[in-house]
């Protein structure tokens, strides 16, 4: 072959052998495309998908794979509330992407992850040891999907659960973007939920085999509240802020729980991992640190109404409407 025709032969072959990785790696981030039964509808497909729970028996052993939005309050209240065993790993924004991938850094994994409830995810689930493993995708939501393949590695955990344990229940918690969000707060937790959390990320996982996953809806219960609380109808609480945290300078956070956003956020998991209406438990609570933080009685009550009435409306959280 003429030295002219093999450079341009070899030219040819590159382009088409780099054309392939570039729809490879278009295909790692956004997944396979979704059979035609299973386009992102949002919760009547997976509701379809996922077959009922019934409620667990007793106290379960409970995993948390997240970020700051899970942190450590929050699970050690409903540690408080359920009476069950809990471990966690944590991170600052971190996607499920960088928890699969040890080689990826976690920010912030030091900090996080300094306490007794510490065990490495991957050696966790590979355990067995957990009934129930709750996981948590970063926000932006949009760039977790876009850039980090969310559908794809929430399968992978998934299955890594499941792995351990056969029986083990999966579920995706629900969280919430910042307060001052362009396209609005309250407005996004509506849209959100059907186009995002279960129109690409649960339902891509289903195009990856993924075993069903359930719903925590977090977001929906604390829209549901700052709705109550700007109606005048939570004792003592009628802004949206009150159930976020201040930082120490004593400005706003836009997007991190105080303690009654953290209790607030215990009360549904509480709700959907025991199928049982969270309302007469107590307000009587503690942050991880044994600091007590406690929710007066009336305030409590109302929070637990709204959590149970939004757990059961929900679409796709196992619980029976």
């Amino acid at each position: 072959m003429p030295r002219r025709r093999m450079i341009l032969a070899g030219l040819i072959g590159a382009a088409l052998t780099g054309g392939a990785a570039l729809l490879g790696l278009r295909r790692w981030r956004e997944g396979p495309a979704l059979p035609a039964d299973r386009t992102p509808v949002g919760g009547a497909v997976l509701a379809h998908a996922q077959s009922p729970l019934t409620p667990p028996a007793g106290p379960l052993r409970v995993y948390h794979l997240g970020h700051s939005l899970v942190g450590r309050d929050m699970p050690a209240m409903l540690a408080q509330l359920a009476g069950h065993d809990h471990a966690s790993q944590l991170g600052w924004g971190t996607p499920l992407r960088a928890h699969w991938e040890d080689r990826v850094e976690i920010t912030g994994f030091v900090t996080e992850n300094a306490h007794a409830r510490h065990r490495p995810a991957h050696e966790a689930l590979a355990s067995g040891d957990y009934d129930a493993v709750v996981l948590t995708e970063m926000v932006e939501l949009r760039d977790a999907i876009r850039w980090h393949a969310s559908p794809h590695y929430l399968a992978r955990w998934a299955l890594a659960a499941q792995a351990g344990n056969p029986q083990v229940r999966i579920y995706l918690y629900e969280t919430w973007h910042r307060l001052d969000d362009p396209d609005g707060w309250l407005e996004r937790i509506a849209t959100d939920l059907p186009a995002l959390w279960q129109g690409q990320v649960l339902q891509g996982a289903l195009a990856w085999d993924s075993p069903p996953v359930y719903l925590v809806p977090g977001g929906q219960a604390l829209a549901a509240a700052v709705r109550a609380a700007e109606a005048g109808e939570l004792p003592g609480i009628t802004r949206r802020e009150q159930f976020f945290a201040r930082a120490a300078d004593g400005s706003q956070d836009s997007i991190h729980l105080g303690d009654l956003g953290h209790y607030l956020i215990a009360l549904v998991h509480y709700a959907v991992l025991y199928h049982r209406s969270p309302e007469g438990l107590t307000g009587a609570v503690t942050r991880a640190d044994g600091t007590p933080v406690p929710v007066a009685p009336d305030l409590a009550s109302a929070l637990q109404r709204i959590v149970w009435a939004v757990v059961r409306a929900t679409p796709g959280t196992g619980v029976s409407a």
